[in-house]
């Protein structure tokens, strides 16, 4: 979650860019809530009329966050190299073991956002809706397409085993992560 992680898009002003880099890196290391806007647009050295023409909230601000986040979770997603199915789940949830070993790591930015926007109806939690629908959905795709037998099931299961592992990484020791991957689809992807 370093502001290094969020490539830079042409149309977006650099004003913009510093206030979501800011806000990132502060919302992942302090928490949403304990972050305060002041300290964001200090922070990121705008003025407060710029942060509000380009977040109308700091509801709006987190939303934009969550969503960065997802995207830079699906093209990196996309940017795996096309394999058969299993391969691909493979790989997918292997991205689990490399993201909680390579520092820093302080739990899902996900399930953190989740954990302080209770409220299903929320802006916020309606983004982290659509990624969790995405990454069940991708795996579903990739379970029917291996020939699973329940694939919507067993792709409740690896997001469930997801979201333990992205977790227990904070909690526990992040470097049994990769062998607890590879243990849990030994185990989930059945053999046909």
């Amino acid at each position: 979650m370093k502001e290094k992680d969020s490539p830079r898009h042409p149309e977006e002003s650099p004003a913009r860019r510093r206030l979501l880099d800011t806000a990132t890196r502060l919302f992942y290391e302090t928490g949403i809530h304990a972050v305060g806007i002041d300290r964001i647009i200090a922070e990121a050295a705008v003025a407060k009329a710029t942060f509000y023409k380009h977040f109308p909230s700091k509801d709006e601000l987190v939303v934009a966050y969550v969503e960065e986040q997802d995207r830079l979770g699906r093209e990196a997603v996309a940017a795996l190299p096309n394999r058969p199915p299993r391969e691909m789940i493979a790989a997918i949830m292997g991205r689990i073991g490399d993201a909680v070993t390579a520092g820093g790591w302080r739990g899902c930015p996900f399930l953190n956002a989740a954990a302080e926007y209770p409220d299903p109806a929320s802006k916020v939690r309606r983004a982290i809706d659509a990624r969790r629908a995405w990454y069940h959905d991708s795996l579903r795709n990739l379970l029917a397409e291996d020939g699973d037998p329940m694939p919507s099931v067993t792709a409740s299961l690896l997001v469930a085993l997801s979201d333990g592992l992205l977790e227990i990484a904070y909690l526990d020791d992040p470097a049994t992560v990769p062998a607890l991957v590879d243990e849990a689809l030994e185990r989930l992807l059945v053999r046909r």
